[in-house]
C-alpha cells in the first residue's frame, strides 16, 4: 500500500503540492478564528456531587459563587472607623451595580462578622459574584479589576478572587508563551539548519509543522461546534505539531538521502522512503494518537480538548511528512541539500559513536539493565506520595497584585470567605416552616473542625453561636421549596486539610437531603474522578500500543518489552517532577511556590503526551533493528546497526522538541513550567538512557526471542500483519530512472555507474529504469 502512495505522490506531485497548499489556506482561513471560539473552562466533571450542588444553587438561587474579592485597606485607623466604614459601604454598592456583577457584599453591609475583617482591623473584605459562564466572566474581570484597583485619601482597594487569579494566569501564560517562542523558534531554526546541513532541507520540518498546526486548528474549530473545548489546547497544538514535524521530516529527509547515496535516482528514492521510513511515521503516528486518545475517557473538558488536539495533531503531521513531503522531495530530487552550509561525512557502517555504546552495552547487558534499572527505580520513589491539588493563586509569581491579596488574606484573615462550601437542600417545601431544622443543621456544621462560619436561611453561626445577621444575608438562602447554606472554611480550602473538611460536611447528619459543593469539595470529586478513570486510561494505552507493536513487528515480545521501558521511564520521570514541584526542592531556582501537591490534571495529560513521544522514539529505533534483521538474521549486529541508524536522527530529534517544549517550562505559571520541564526530561531520558542502555541490553538478552509470538499468532501476523519493509531486490522500486539521469552520464548523485560499483552499491538499489508509466509528465522536473 505504502509502496503505490509513493507511486502516487511521484505521479501526481504538484497536484499534491497544489492541494497542500489550497488545505492550509483554507485551514487558516477557517481555523485562524478558532481561540474566540474556545473555553476558557472545563476544569470540573459534570456528574460529580460539587457540579451537581453548583446547578442546584446557580438553577433555584442565581449565581453564588465569590468569584470576586476586593481587599480593602485604612488608609488612617481602622475598618470601624466612620470614615471608612462610610466609604467601603460605597465602594461595595459601586461593585454591585457594575455590569456583570450579580450581588455584592462586604464587611459593612453584613453587619461586620469578624471572619471579614483581618486580625488588626485594618484591613475588610468586599465579595462579589459575576453572573455568566468562565467567557462571560473573563471578559466582565478585566473590566471591573481597571476600575476597582484604586487609592483614595480614606481607602485603598485591590482586586482578588478566582476570576481575578486566572485572568492574570491567562495574561501570564499568553505573555510568557510569546516570549518563550520569539526565543526556542530561532534556536529551533539554527539546529535544524545544523542538522541538516542545508537551508533548503531545514526548511522542510517548518512546512509540515505549518501543515499539521493549521490544520489542527481547523479540526478544533469543527470539533467546538460540538462540544466545549478548552483554549489551553491551543497550546498543546502549537508544540506538539512542530515537535512531531521535526520528528517525521527528520526520519523522511535522513531515509530520502540515504537512499539517494545508495545511487537510486530521486524519485526511485522517495517511493523507498515512504515504504519504508513512511511506515515507521505512520505508526509512530498512530501510536502518539492512541496515547493522547486516552484522554477522552476523562469527563473534564480540558483533558479532553488535548486529546482532540493531540489525535488530530498527530494524524495530520504524519499525513504532511508522508504525502505532502515526499511530493516536495520528488520536486526539488538532489535540490534538496541546496544552499549548503556544511556537508556532513558519516562514518562507515560500524565505526559511528551509537554503534559503540551498542556494542558496550551489549557486551555487559545485565551488568547495565540492573544498574540502569535500579537509577530509574531510585529516582521514581517519590512518585509514591504523590499528592493531587488544584490550581489557586500560587502558581502565578509573588510580584503579581492577585497573589498578594491571597497572600494578605491567608495571613491576615481567619477564613476564606471567597472558597465556602454550598450545601444545597431541593424539593425541602417552604424554607421557613423547616427553619427550626436549617438552624439545628447550621449548628451542627458550624462545630465541625475546620469550619469558621455557617451562613443560612435563619442567620449565622459560629462554633455554635449565632451571630446577629441582616436581612440581606438572609434573603440569598430563601427559594420555593430550597435552600442552601454557606459553609465558609478556616483552613487553606485547596489542601488535605480542605478535603477532610469537605468530606466532614458530607458526612455530617442532614436534616434532608443535600449536595455539597465548593472549591474543596471540587478537588475531592476532581481526585475521585481521574483516580477512577486512570485504570482505563492506561489500559487503552497498553492495549491499543501493545496491538500497534505486534501487527508491525509480529512480536509479542517487542511490545511487552517497549511498555516495560516506557512505564520505567515514565515513573523517573513522575517522581523526579514530585520532588521538585510538590516536595519544592528546586523551587528558589525554578521560581516558584510549592503547595504541597501537584495540580491533578497534569499526571494524565504529562502521562500521554510523554508516553506518546517514547514510543515514537522506540517504533524508529525498532523499526530499523527489524528492517537489518529480516535481512541478515543477526540479532547482535541488527540492533547495533539499528541504533546507528537512528541514533542520530532521535537525538536530533529529542534535542530540537526539548527545545519546544521547554518554551512551556521558562514561564512563569507554576503548573505549566511542571508541564514543559516534566515534558522536557521525559524526552530526554527516553532518548538517551532507554534508547541507549535499556533496549540494546534487552534486545541483546533476548536474542532471537525478540521476534516470537505464538504459531497461532504468528500465522494471525502473516496474513494480516503491516510488514512492508523495501527488500534490496525489488525491481519495481524505480520510478523513472530515465528523467534523473544528468546530461553528463552520472546518476543524481553525481557518480558515475564505475563510483557506484566501486562504493559496493547493488546492481537492484541503481534503478532498472523502469518508469511510472507511458505518458507521464514529469519529465526534467529533477534534472539539475
Amino acid at each position: 500500500m505504502l509502496h503505490r502512495l509513493g507511486l502516487f505522490t511521484v505521479r501526481h506531485r504538484k497536484a499534491v503540492l497544489l492541494g497542500t497548499l489550497a488545505f492550509v489556506v483554507l485551514a487558516g482561513a477557517l481555523g485562524g478564528s478558532v481561540a474566540s471560539r474556545l473555553s476558557s473552562g472545563g476544569f470540573d466533571n459534570p456528574s460529580t456531587e460539587s457540579s451537581r450542588a453548583a446547578r442546584a444553587v446557580e438553577s433555584e438561587f442565581g449565581e453564588q459563587d465569590a468569584d470576586l474579592i476586593l481587599l480593602v485597606t485604612a488608609r488612617d485607623g481602622t475598618v470601624d472607623g466612620d470614615a471608612v466604614a462610610e466609604a467601603g459601604t460605597a465602594l461595595t454598592e459601586a461593585l454591585a451595580e457594575e455590569d456583570g456583577v450579580g450581588a455584592a457584599f462586604s464587611y459593612w453591609t453584613l453587619g461586620s462578622p469578624p471572619t471579614l475583617r483581618s486580625d488588626d482591623a485594618h484591613r475588610a473584605l468586599v465579595l462579589a459574584v459575576l453572573e455568566g459562564d468562565d467567557d462571560d466572566v473573563g471578559d466582565d474581570i478585566e473590566r471591573i479589576s481597571a476600575r476597582f484597583t484604586r487609592t483614595t485619601p480614606v481607602i485603598r482597594s485591590e482586586v482578588g478572587g478566582m476570576a481575578e487569579v486566572f485572568r492574570q494566569v491567562n495574561e501570564t501564560i499568553e505573555r510568557d508563551t510569546l516570549r518563550a517562542e520569539v526565543v526556542a523558534i530561532p534556536i529551533t531554526l539554527v539546529l535544524l539548519v545544523i542538522v541538516f546541513g542545508s537551508l533548503v532541507a531545514a526548511g522542510l520540518p517548518i512546512a509540515v509543522g505549518l501543515v499539521s498546526v493549521v490544520g489542527t486548528f481547523l479540526a478544533l474549530y469543527a470539533v467546538s461546534s460540538l462540544t466545549e473545548v478548552s483554549v489551553y489546547a491551543l497550546n498543546i497544538t502549537t508544540a506538539l505539531g512542530l515537535g512531531l514535524a521535526i520528528d517525521y521530516s527528520l526520519f523522511i529527509v535522513s531515509r530520502y538521502r540515504e537512499e539517494l547515496a545508495r545511487g537510486l535516482p530521486p524519485h526511485d528514492a522517495v517511493v523507498r522512503t515512504v515504504e519504508t521510513a513512511g511506515r515507521t511515521v505512520a505508526f509512530s503516528a498512530l501510536t502518539v494518537a492512541v496515547s493522547l486518545a486516552a484522554l477522552l475517557v476523562f469527563p473534564l473538558a480540558f483533558l479532553r480538548s488535548f486529546g482532540y488536539a493531540g489525535i488530530a495533531v498527530a494524524v495530520l503531521a504524519a499525513l504532511a511528512s508522508i504525502v505532502s513531503l515526499p511530493a516536495l522531495l520528488a520536486v526539488l530530487g538532489t535540490r534538496v541539500d541546496a544552499l549548503t552550509l556544511w556537508r556532513r561525512h558519516p562514518k562507515p557502517v560500524g565505526q559511528g559513536v551509537w554503534h559503540r555504546v551498542a556494542t558496550v552495552v551489549m557486551r555487559r547487558p545485565w551488568t547495565i539493565t540492573i544498574a540502569v534499572v535500579a537509577l530509574l527505580v531510585l529516582l521514581g520513589l517519590p512518585f509514591l506520595h504523590l499528592r493531587l491539588g488544584l490550581p489557586d493563586d500560587r502558581v502565578l509569581p509573588d510580584h503579581l497584585s492577585s497573589r498578594q491579596v491571597h497572600e494578605t488574606i491567608r495571613e491576615e484573615f481567619t477564613s476564606n470567605e471567597a472558597f465556602a462550601l454550598q450545601v444545597v437542600a431541593k424539593g425541602i417545601g417552604d424554607p421557613t416552616a423547616r427553619a427550626r431544622d436549617i438552624t439545628e443543621y447550621a449548628t451542627t456544621l458550624s462545630r465541625v473542625d475546620g469550619v469558621a462560619r455557617v451562613d443560612a436561611l435563619t442567620g449565622s453561626v459560629t462554633d455554635g453561636a449565632p451571630l446577629p445577621t441582616p436581612d440581606l444575608l438572609a434573603e440569598r438562602f430563601a427559594g420555593d421549596d430550597a435552600t442552601w447554606l454557606s459553609v465558609v472554611p478556616a483552613v487553606e480550602p485547596l489542601s488535605a486539610d480542605g478535603e477532610r473538611l469537605a468530606q466532614a460536611v458530607r458526612d455530617s447528619p442532614a436534616p434532608f437531603p443535600t449536595l455539597v459543593g465548593g472549591q474543596s469539595a471540587v478537588l475531592v470529586d476532581a481526585k475521585s474522578t481521574l483516580l477512577a478513570r486512570a485504570p482505563l486510561a492506561l489500559g487503552l494505552i497498553a492495549l491499543t500500543t501493545f496491538v500497534l507493536l505486534f501487527m508491525m513487528f509480529g512480536s509479542i515480545v517487542v511490545p511487552l518489552k517497549a511498555l516495560v521501558l516506557n512505564i520505567l521511564s515514565l515513573t523517573a520521570t513522575f517522581g523526579a517532577m514530585v520532588w521538585v514541584f510538590q516536595d519544592g526542592h528546586l523551587s528558589d531556582l525554578l521560581g516558584f511556590t510549592p503547595t504541597g501537591s501537584i495540580v491533578a490534571s497534569m499526571p494524565p495529560l504529562m502521562f500521554c503526551i510523554a508516553f506518546g513521544l517514547s514510543m515514537d522514539y522506540e517504533v524508529f529505533l525498532l523499526s530499523r533493528i527489524k528492517e537489518e534483521y529480516d535481512q541478515t538474521g543477526d540479532n547482535t549486529r541488527s540492533v547495533a546497526i539499528g541504533l546507528e541508524r537512528t541514533g542520530r536522527i532521535v537525538t536530533a530529534a529529542a534535542l530540537l522538541i526539548s527545545i519546544v517544549m521547554i518554551a512551556f517550562g521558562t514561564g512563569s505559571v507554576a503548573f505549566l513550567k511542571l508541564f514543559g520541564l516534566g515534558l522536557t526530561l521525559a524526552v530526554l531520558v527516553d532518548a538517551f538512557v532507554i534508547r541507549g542502555t535499556l533496549v540494546p541490553a534487552f534486545m541483546r538478552l533476548a536474542g532471537r526471542a525478540n521476534w516470537w509470538a505464538p504459531a497461532p499468532l504468528r500465522r494471525f501476523h502473516d496474513r494480516f500483519g503491516i510488514s512492508e519493509h523495501a527488500g534490496p531486490a525489488r525491481d519495481h522500486v524505480a520510478v523513472d530512472a530515465s528523467t534523473t539521469r544528468r546530461e553528463d552520464g552520472r546518476g543524481p548523485d553525481g557518480r558515475g555507474a564505475d563510483e557506484r560499483s566501486a562504493l559496493g552499491m547493488a546492481p537492484e538499489l541503481r534503478g532498472n529504469g523502469a518508469g511510472v508509466g507511458a505518458g507521464d509528465d514529469h519529465a526534467g522536473d529533477t534534472a539539475s
